[in-house]
């Protein structure tokens, strides 16, 4: 039995983790679980799972949710101390990571000085932070296993294959919802319009990354810390059908590539039972019914979230930081139609530019580059 703590339980990661726990009582428990202000959702869960405590977004919701339970009270914490609480509580053997954006960079640290192994599906952990957990994971021997299905996928495709024969990882995208629209079409972009992913069902903010591409350069800069690979040696390509959820090129030009149905519980589920599989409850695949995969070189022109996203991944030192925190704010601006579509990139770009790169060491001053990306940012869309 493996006991869980759920870091971003409401998400649609969380839904799915849980959906995967309910196939499978026999293997998984729920020890604890985090989510935001939506209370409602996270009381039924209480009600199924019965974790043994849980933490909200702020005091509010606490109070909230103490409100809406009757029979049944877990602890109750709140904010970022409340969720590195649960994260690195007693009782559970893996966290998993799914709080959005850089929020679930602290609580996730916290969970690896626990020692406990990590299903990471919150990419930014990595982008913002990659050297500093990747140095915590060796030092606690926690096992850090790629929840996101293109890493998933890498992950796979590496098993029981040296390090040394790879060629190049390439990360499959699957375009969004523009990836045939016209550059000078996408100033034109309508939030709903944005919204309406043609494959995955997401949360807003990963939705609209989608959308810029920004998303798949937060997995390239991912996957450099997951798999220790450089920038040349990964590359990005589009594929429409979100069939091949990602492949690794090996240097006597083989190419091992993990296929499967667009339903965020297989790789869930791979990452909970490894190195055992087990049902996942997706769609089987029918490559017969699929009939075709294509694919197409990613247009970086015009959408030069994914170029920024390299750039500052060579870059290194605190660019993915800024990168990911302006990001963050811009695409919040975005959903509240305070900036158009193509103004997202825009203002990452202005805001790297802004910034005075220096190489972080302690928790504390990744964090400061990202409050100050945060900062600059909003300067820059106000």
């Amino acid at each position: 039995m493996r006991s869980l703590t759920i870091l971003g339980s409401t998400g649609s990661i969380g839904l799915s983790t849980l959906d995967v726990v309910r196939q499978h009582p026999e293997k998984f428990s729920v020890s604890c679980l985090a989510a935001g202000q939506d209370v409602t959702a996270l009381a039924e869960q209480i009600k199924e799972f019965m974790p043994d405590a849980v933490s909200v977004k702020d005091a509010a919701s606490a109070k909230k949710l103490e409100a809406l339970l009757k029979d049944y009270k877990p602890e109750i914490l709140y904010g970022v101390e409340g969720a590195s609480t649960i994260a690195a509580a007693d009782g559970s053997d893996m966290v998993v990571s799914a709080i959005v954006g850089a929020a679930g960079l602290v609580p996730t640290v916290n969970a690896i000085k626990a020692g406990k192994h990590i299903a990471l599906a919150n990419k930014e952990t990595l982008v913002v932070a990659g050297q500093l957990v990747s140095d915590l994971v060796k030092k606690h021997n926690v096992r850090l296993l790629p929840v996101d299905s293109e890493h998933s996928a890498i992950f796979q495709s590496l098993e029981g294959h040296r390090t040394e024969d790879v060629e190049r990882i390439i990360l499959t995208a699957s375009g969004g919802p523009f990836r045939n629209t016209a550059a000078e079409e996408l100033k034109n972009v309508r939030l709903e319009q944005a919204l309406k992913h043609p494959q995955w069902s997401m949360g807003a903010k990963i939705t609209i990354d989608s959308a810029t591409m920004m998303n798949k350069g937060l997995e390239v800069i991912e996957a450099h810390w997951l798999f220790n690979m450089p920038a040349e040696k990964i590359g990005v390509v589009v594929h429409p059908q979100s069939i091949i959820h990602s492949m690794v090129e090996y240097i006597d030009g083989c190419v091992i590539a993990q296929l499967g149905s667009p339903d965020m519980r297989a790789p869930i589920a791979y990452a909970l039972s490894y190195p055992e599989r087990c049902e996942s409850g997706i769609q089987k695949l029918d490559l017969i019914k699929i009939g075709t995969l294509t694919f197409e070189e990613p247009d970086m022109v015009r959408f030069p979230a994914l170029s920024l996203a390299f750039d500052a991944l060579k870059a290194g030192r605190t660019y993915p930081a800024v990168l990911n925190a302006a990001n963050e704010i811009a695409v919040a601006a975005f959903l509240d139609k305070k900036i158009g579509f193509t103004d997202i990139a825009a203002t990452v770009e202005k805001t790297m530019q802004a910034h005075q790169a220096y190489t972080p060491v302690e928790l504390d001053e990744y964090l400061q580059a990202d409050r100050w990306a945060r900062e600059t940012a909003q300067k820059f869309i106000a």
